[in-house]
């Protein structure tokens, strides 16, 4: 493989999956790496952009789809950054959701 093609390939960055709340209350979506969350805090649906969290978790998917590094810190960083705009997040919010049913 020459070098010119293994820079153009982007190859996924992988985390923990999720799915957030960002398509309405009850309505989630699901991701599965760094790309998504990225797409997902840069679309249209994301209706809280002006907080300090999403501004990190935007930084810290950058890092990790430059650098290939720190999933785990982008995949932290976005599901601080739904919760400030008031979204939930599965399976990270599953106990807290089923105390308050």
């Amino acid at each position: 493989m020459s070098r010119s093609f293994a820079m153009a390939v982007d190859l996924p960055v992988f985390i923990k999956p999720l799915q957030v709340e960002i398509d309405g209350m009850g309505r989630y979506r699901k991701a599965e790496t760094v790309d998504q969350l990225a797409a997902m805090l840069l679309s249209g649906k994301w209706h809280h952009r002006g907080g300090e969290k999403f501004h990190s978790a935007l930084m810290r998917s950058v890092e990790a789809l430059e650098f290939y590094i720190d999933a785990d810190t982008a995949r932290a960083a976005f599901v601080d950054a739904a919760h400030e705009a008031g979204m939930h997040v599965l399976p990270d919010d599953a106990a807290e959701m089923k105390k308050a049913s």
